[in-house]
């Protein structure tokens, strides 16, 4: 199942195979609140054809008319900004009250092929970078990079590749898209040429123990959301039903067998389905032992008062099984498999977010997880031209 921007990727793969003339708009900072994340891009053809997204719906026509000016009359890149204090806010503005800086540019020879090896890398779900050059006579150059190859130039100097380069891995390894500041040569101190770095990181990696009906029902929305998704179980008849090979990665081992060569991170999640007390403790034990961000286990408050107990009973830390979630998921009431899987994926957002999950009317303050890094430096100085 491809998400929304891995057949955006490949559609405009197949564009530019073909030739044809196209921009792109790339969302490079946004101020309070916003539908996307930076890094979204809408790419716009000489024909008026639209694909991808910058806002939701807010502003696209609004960059879709830039764009479409750019490669009919040769006008250079620009950067944007829309939002409720924008002129043109009763018009265009975000309906969420927020700010977007949208880097409007043309891609042109010079930035296809790094363009196209990005591309690839979304549609492959390849950790990489695009970095683009937003200032000077070159901006709308491009430079493609990932672990071990680049792509392309910003076609300034040998400096400012290098350092933009050393970043963009950087930032790879984040997963996070911003615009960073170099001097007119390239220095990494100094200011006068902004280079957005849109990032690609690898998905998070979510594993789940227990081929039940909770699994495959959660499985498919969770790799909507980005993640690799992989369901365990030792008992192989429980996992030989195609409706979890179908939406996950199977493996059939006991859940330090599964953990054991897989290094996972904040991003990632472990989820104990097994209701099973032979299996239960040995996986949320497996999971304790890896650095994942969230550890949840299904289950009753009653179910969960027994496994803590064995937990405790097996040289569990207290401490260490505070760790875990459980009951998983937020109370919103969920009664069938299908609003339990939605529940606990809920979660999940909230505890990577560092949020608590309640209601958002009865909440202030930013709708979305990401402050604004990059605000300042987008308004400080002018794009070239």
């Amino acid at each position: 199942m491809l998400r929304p921007v891995q057949r955006t990727a490949i559609t405009v793969t197949d564009w530019l195979r073909a030739g044809r003339s196209v921009a792109a708009g790339t969302l490079v900072g946004v101020e309070g609140s916003a539908p996307l994340n930076v890094g979204a891009s809408v790419y716009i053809d000489a024909d008026a054809t639209i694909e991808g997204s910058v806002t939701g719906g807010c502003v696209e026509s609004a960059v879709a008319q830039e764009a479409l000016a750019m490669l009919a009359d040769g006008r250079p890149p620009r950067l944007v900004t829309y939002g409720i204090s924008d002129e043109l806010a009763g018009t265009v503005g975000l309906m969420c009250g927020g700010i977007v800086h949208i880097f409007i540019h043309p891609i042109r020879d010079d930035a296809r092929e790094a363009t196209l090896a990005g591309l690839a890398a979304i549609a492959d779900e390849h950790p990489a970078a695009l970095a683009t050059l937003m200032d000077g006579e070159q901006a709308g150059r491009k430079v493609y990079v990932d672990e071990s190859s680049t792509v392309g130039s910003l076609g300034v100097s040998d400096l400012l590749d290098r350092n933009v380069i050393q970043e963009a891995r950087g930032l790879v390894v984040q997963g996070r898209s911003t615009v960073r500041a170099f001097g007119p040569e390239g220095a990494s101190l100094g200011s006068g040429l902004r280079v957005h770095v849109a990032a690609f990181a690898s998905a998070p990696r979510m594993i789940i123990f227990g081929a039940i009906d909770f699994a495959a029902a959660l499985a498919p929305l969770a790799k909507g959301l980005g993640y690799r998704v992989t369901i365990a179980d030792p008992r192989q008849a429980f996992l030989d039903s195609p409706r979890f090979s179908a939406v996950a990665q199977t493996i059939v081992a006991w859940p330090d067998k599964v953990l054991a060569d897989m290094t996972l991170g904040s991003r990632d999640a472990v989820l104990v389905f097994t209701h099973d007390p032979k299996l239960d403790v040995p996986a949320v034990q497996a999971a304790l032992g890896t650095d994942a961000g969230y550890i949840g286990a299904l289950g009753s408050r009653r179910t969960t008062l027994d496994r803590n107990a064995r937990l405790v009973e097996a040289g569990v830390p207290e401490q260490e099984i505070t760790r875990v979630y459980a009951p998983c998921g937020l109370d919103i009431g969920s009664s069938t498999v299908e609003e339990t899987a939605v529940a606990i994926l809920a979660e999940i957002i909230a505890r990577r977010a560092g949020r608590e999950g309640s209601s958002l009317r009865h909440g202030s303050g930013s709708i979305r997880r990401d402050g604004d890094e990059v605000s300042e430096i987008l308004v400080r100085e002018s794009v070239s031209t």
